[in-house]
């Protein structure tokens, strides 16, 4: 019988890694043997084309079937593969099924690292086991393409599954402490970190507890965040607190673990009740001193909530089980008046500075750019406005070239009437800021030549009294999104 926690050594995780590198089974081997299209073909489940790119393709070949494709293979092409890894320590350490099936899910990764995490639920077949530990997934990538990189001394992953934002941090942070409460996300964690030669420590507890009073200059988390009843079904989505309370509880708390300065940032969800602005309810969860972005990237209708976690699971939402389920949380939603669930980035920065900036806003469309690079402009932009406040009018800006002004205009009996006027930055998550004539005027005259002050006086000449006290609060939100940027 396979063991409740898979003993992935440092001894047999070398040897495993020896076998990987060998057969070239990484990231960049796995797209060089199987090509473009048969690769992404494989990334929205349609396996046909990988094992077809795989049939002779030797040690190679054989690891994909296994690990990417939850195919059995021949014993003699196992033992090839496999190299300096026996295939009774394989089996023991759960890398492996007794009929030689993958135990694991052991997978390449981004910059030729390996994860090691449970099978998902199609591999596996039916639901997952209580103590399931997620690999990599549309949640962890999000975090971790949200996520500031700059170099850092010590970093606290909290509740780090399989170890995915490690390996991310691995990359610009000197120290890195990973918790989790589950001794099974411990065990394939530390299967990660040895598969990657990272030097980690690993400790298990309910929230910040293992950690005691330290503080980080950085803290990522990728929390237990499925809201609905207080319960605990699968303990890499639920917290065991009801509605949005493992968000709540994050937010509140991270901030007492981070220096002075020290960046935190996470995923969460919350509650859209009625009557109530969502705004207004994670403003609430905030300690004093605190610099926090709140980012929203989607509102899922609660029917729509309930079935996308169902079917994570593993779990057919027709079925008895499914029916059951679902029946009990649409009645907690209806109970507590929700009416969508919130989901999105939360970006928080300890600081003895005044005032203190917290800003929340909606980001639902589509981008490429990752968020991670904007985050480290928008912590640093709040420092320049906090610090140059009162000299905001005598400063002058430039406008980006990836800046545009669009407008749309439709028909009128006079010629063209003005529908649309807004300002659009092509880059990053590409904010759009609808504006009015004087504010588009005002930003085409900054060029880095004039003071603030005095292009609004030259627009008042121009077109006659304005609203100075009402362009500040405009002039700052640009340049929070990098539209606006201070001269030298």
């Amino acid at each position: 019988m396979p063991c409740v926690n898979p003993d992935l050594s440092a001894d047999l995780c070398a040897r495993l890694r020896e076998a990987f590198l060998t057969a070239g089974y990484t990231a960049d081997g796995v797209v060089a043997l199987l090509g473009r299209h048969a690769h992404a073909a494989l990334g929205r489940g349609e396996p046909e084309p990988a094992r077809r790119a795989s049939r002779e393709a030797g040690p190679l070949g054989t690891l994909i079937r296994l690990f990417l494709l939850g195919e059995a293979e021949p014993e003699r092409a196992v033992r090839a593969a496999l190299g300096p890894l026996d295939l009774d320590e394989a089996v023991a350490a759960e890398i492996l099924t007794p009929d030689l099936r993958a135990g694991l899910d052991i997978r390449p990764y981004e910059d030729n690292w390996w994860v090691v995490a449970d099978l998902d639920s199609d591999v596996r077949g039916g639901p997952v086991r209580p103590d399931h530990v997620l690999g990599v997934g549309h949640a962890s990538v999000s975090l971790a393409r949200a996520t500031a990189r700059r170099p850092v001394d010590t970093l606290l992953d909290l509740g780090t599954g399989c170890g995915v934002q490690v390996l991310h941090a691995s990359s610009h942070a000197r120290r890195i402490t990973a918790t989790d409460l589950s001794p099974r996300a411990l065990a394939l964690a530390r299967g990660t970190v040895h598969l990657n030669e990272l030097d980690v420590e690993l400790l298990r507890g309910e929230w910040f507890d293992p950690v005691g009073e330290r503080r980080f200059d950085q803290i990522v988390c990728n929390p237990p965040f499925v809201v609905g009843p207080a319960r605990v079904d699968y303990v890499y989505r639920d917290a065991g607190l009801a509605g949005d309370g493992a968000s709540e509880l994050v937010v509140r708390r991270m901030p007492d673990h981070l220096t002075e300065g020290g960046v935190g940032q996470l995923l969460a969800s919350w509650l859209h009740r009625r009557g109530e602005d969502w705004a207004d309810r994670v403003d609430s969860w905030l300690p004093r001193g605190v610099d926090a972005w709140f980012v929203q990237r989607d509102v899922a209708d609660p029917a729509l909530y309930v079935g996308t976690w169902l079917r994570d699971a593993g779990i057919d939402p027709r079925s008895p089980e499914g029916r059951a389920q679902a029946d009990a949380w649409l009645d907690w939603f209806a109970a507590n008046d929700v009416e969508g669930v919130g989901f999105g980035y939360v970006t928080l920065r300890r600081t003895d500075e005044t005032p203190t900036r917290v800003v929340c806003e909606d980001l639902r469309h589509a981008y490429d750019d990752p968020l991670g690079p904007e985050t480290a402009r928008w912590l640093d932009n709040v420092a320049w406005l906090r610090g140059n406040e009162g000299e905001l009018a005598s400063t002058r800006f430039t406008v980006p070239p990836t800046v545009l002004l669009e407008e749309v205009h439709e028909p009128a009996e006079t010629g063209w009437a003005s529908l649309v006027r807004r300002l659009h930055r092509t880059d990053g998550p590409g904010w759009q800021h609808e504006v009015d004539e004087p504010t588009a005027r005002l930003v085409a005259g900054c060029r880095g030549e004039l003071p603030l002050e005095d292009l609004l006086t030259l627009l008042e000449l121009a077109y006659g009294e304005l609203d100075r006290s009402a362009a500040l609060p405009v002039v700052r939100d640009l340049v929070l999104h990098g539209m606006l940027v201070p001269s030298p």
